[in-house]
């Protein structure tokens, strides 16, 4: 992996301490950007398909920003973005090619520059959550939690700067609980944590942990970025 690191640069499109701290364990050196979009204007029917529409909103996002900073540095004549329509594939590892984008000088770097861009949502029964709108909700969500189970569905996308080559997918994993008290409730709502997660879910906090009775999948893919979906995306972008 440090050989391959040393070959290429990243870039994380998100603010998410989770998303950096995962990203580190896998050996990776990157940098931050963030593309503060509108999420809740994009809707799509299935949580699937709308975890992949984020993530991708994002990257052109960022891409966006970069071609700004770009030609702010290069102060020259102005230059005409076009921008390509991408075909999705919506399956259990949906993927997409995008056309190449120009993006600066990322496109003249001798070594490929990739950006890292992802969403998640918590899925139960039926209905798909994202951060909690206040206090009462997320006690609500964690209620509903408590001796059921629910679901998170999170996606990644890589977009190869240089090439302009993307390619995305997303992951499920089911989370089975134990009863939670009220009193451990009431604590994580007043610790606040979990207001700024989809579905005001936690599963590594030291409060909600020894309450997780079952995970069928990877803990790194609850936290908001799948690990094994990452690194094969990264090798397939390159």
């Amino acid at each position: 992996m440090d050989a391959n690191a040393s070959s290429f640069k990243i870039i994380l499109g998100s603010a998410s301490v989770a998303r950096r701290k995962i990203l580190a364990e896998m050996g990776y050196e990157f940098t931050v950007m963030t593309a503060d979009i509108d999420e809740k204007g994009i809707r799509k029917e299935k949580p699937e398909e709308l975890v992949m529409a984020i993530a991708e909103a994002k990257a052109d996002a960022i891409i966006s920003k970069l071609q700004t900073i770009d030609n702010r540095e290069k102060d020259t004549k102005p230059t005409i973005l076009v921008a390509a329509d991408t075909l999705m594939e919506t399956s259990s590892q949906a993927e997409a090619i995008l056309p190449k984008l120009p993006v600066g000088h990322y496109k003249m770097d001798a070594e490929p520059t990739l950006l890292i861009t992802s969403d998640q949502v918590v899925v139960y029964e039926g209905m798909v959550r994202e951060k909690p709108s206040s206090k009462e909700e997320a006690r609500q969500f964690i209620k509903d939690y408590s001796g059921g189970h629910a679901a998170t569905v999170g996606s990644v996308i890589i977009t190869n700067l240089k090439t302009g080559f993307r390619k995305g997918g997303w992951d499920k994993v089911e989370i089975y609980f134990h009863e939670i008290p009220d009193e451990m409730i009431n604590k994580l709502i007043e610790e606040g944590t979990v207001l700024y997660v989809a579905g005001g879910l936690i599963i590594e906090h030291p409060l909600i942990l020894p309450f997780i009775k079952e995970v069928v999948g990877t803990t790194d893919s609850v936290m908001g970025l799948p690990k094994a979906l990452t690194e094969r995306l990264i090798k397939e972008a390159l």
